[in-house]
Order: C-alpha cells, then structure tokens, then sequence
C-alpha cells in the first residue's frame, strides 16, 4: 500500500508494523490481483491524503466504499464526477438545504467538504466489486478505530458526525467533554425520518467551531471540475 505524504503517515508507519496490518496488507493485495475491487487501489487512503491530521475539523463516518461500478473513489458517500447521486447523499443534500438553505447540487462528488477539513472516512476502505460489506472483517476496521482514537486525544476539538449504529458504535469512545458529537439515524431511505432529517448536523458543526474559534467549513459544493 502506498503511503501518506502528510502529518498521517505516522500513524499508518506505525499500524504497518502491527501483525493485523501484514496480514490486512497481504489480504488486500490479494483481493486486488484476484478480483475487482474498489475503489482503484491509488484511492484507498484518499481521504487521508485529502484532509490532513491538523487540518482535520469534522469527520463524516462511512461504512465501506460503494460496490458500484465507478462510484467509489476513496471517501464516505462520495461519489465520482458523472455518476448517479447514491440515495443517501440526496438525503444529505435535502437536510444541508434544509439546515443552511444550500441548494443540492448536480453531482456527488465532495472532495471540497475533504479540502474544508472534513475527513470522509470509512471504517472499512476497500470493497469486492458489487458485494457490499465483502472486505468487512479483514483488518480494516482496526486501522480506522486507530485514525478516530488519533483525532479523540488531539488537543483541538473536533466534530463528530455519527449516522446509523455502525458509526455510533464505532464513536463510542470519543471525548464528549472535548469533542462535538453529533448522533442521528442514518441518511438512507430505510432510515433518515427517523432522526436524520431535522437535525441540522451542519450548523451545529459550524456553530461549534466558532465558538473554538476555528473557521467554519463552506459546505456549499462547486461544480464538480471546480474540485480538482
């Protein structure tokens, strides 16, 4: 696996070394040479590259990467310039219009939330073609438990956005005292009136970072092109 040219390289250093990330290693490589799987294998640690450990104010936890082909390509609910927006991510553009009256875009692709200080990230970071949850259980979830305990016991507080039990439970040992946590139900069709919808995750965010005196992040998306 490819490494990291920023402040997170330490951290993935380190895991490398652990037995589960040989092993998590050797799988992925495996699968690669094997079997399709996404997202392309330069894009596993996107996000990470992206959002920089400093630079890191909100983290938007995923489950693992679209199964689809060409949606995945490295962040939690985005997806690829020209690709049909996921169900999902159209619910979290109704609640950001709903919340800061931010008109959805045309596209899925978010990787200017990433260049704001949002780390997309998924607990799982690879996926066999078209089988949902396929690489759930190989290793990945210890490296990503690894990345959010990194950001829990940094000094400057970050908001937490946890949709669905999956990423409640794995936030549970996050620092309410330190950091803003911001639970609800998932934005999937299945699930977003239950709690999703109506809880403004967006401007509590930015409200909490002006209250630490932080820049507030811009969700507003440009086109797609723009984001390069």
């Amino acid at each position: 696996m490819q490494t990291l040219k920023n402040d997170w390289e330490p951290l993935l250093e380190r895991e490398r070394k652990k037995d589960y990330f040989r092993m998590l290693d050797q799988k992925v490589q495996d699968a690669y040479e094997k079997e399709r799987v996404f997202p392309e294998k330069s894009k596993i640690f996107a996000a990470l590259e992206e959002t920089p450990l400093e630079d890191t104010k909100v983290v938007i936890l995923g489950q693992d990467p679209y199964h689809g082909e060409d949606q995945a390509h490295g962040f939690s609910f985005s997806v690829q310039p020209g690709i049909k927006i996921p169900p999902s991510l159209r619910n979290i553009y109704k609640e950001l219009e709903n919340d800061l009256g931010i008109t959805a875009p045309d596209h899925g692709f978010l990787v200017h939330w990433a260049h704001q200080g949002v780390l997309l990230l998924n607990d799982v970071l690879t996926v066999k073609a078209h089988e949902p949850h396929s690489h759930k259980g190989i290793g990945w979830e210890i490296f990503t438990d690894a990345v959010v305990d990194q950001l829990n016991k940094r000094d400057r507080p970050v908001v937490f956005m946890l949709w669905g039990k999956h990423a409640q439970k794995k936030g549970s040992s996050i620092d309410h005292d330190k950091h803003l946590v911001i639970q609800s139900s998932h934005p999937s069709p299945f699930a977003a009136h239950r709690s999703f919808f109506g809880s403004r995750p967006f401007s509590r965010a930015n409200d909490f970072l002006r209250e630490k005196n932080l820049n507030p992040v811009d969700w507003k998306l440009p086109t797609a092109t723009n984001q390069y």
